[in-house]
């Protein structure tokens, strides 16, 4: 069981930054891969991007790709994404999930935390 708890949203102008972190419970948080996701209103939840298990690789949405960066730190069971150059188009519910493949598919993601707002004002 691993428990997921995702932190750092809040509102900021279009062309700022900020980081979220996702902190991970259990001692098997270097076992999964973690995925980012993002949810707007009246939209389907959308894949950001991805790390491996070592954090060796990482994969990303064309949308945010070249502004945004995933890292991991398994000595702190946390995973971050740094977002740079936000648009207001970023705006969306962010969820950070566990699961064995960085890939950009949901339901192949076992454990979700309960999401972090973000909101880019113009």
């Amino acid at each position: 069981q691993v428990q997921l708890v995702e932190s750092g949203g809040g509102l900021v102008q279009a062309g700022g930054s900020l980081r979220l972190s996702c902190a991970a419970s259990g001692r098997t948080f270097s076992s999964y891969a973690m995925g980012w996701f993002r949810q707007a209103p009246g939209k389907e939840r959308e894949f950001v991007g991805a790390i491996s298990q070592n954090g060796g690789s990482t994969y990303y949405a064309n949308s945010v790709k070249g502004r945004f960066t995933i890292s991991r730190d398994n000595a702190k069971n946390t995973v971050y994404l740094q977002m740079n150059s936000l648009k207001p188009e970023d705006t969306a519910v962010y969820y950070c999930a566990a699961g064995r493949v960085p890939v950009g598919t949901p339901i192949l993601y076992e454990y979700w935390g309960q999401g972090t707002q973000v909101t880019v004002s113009s």
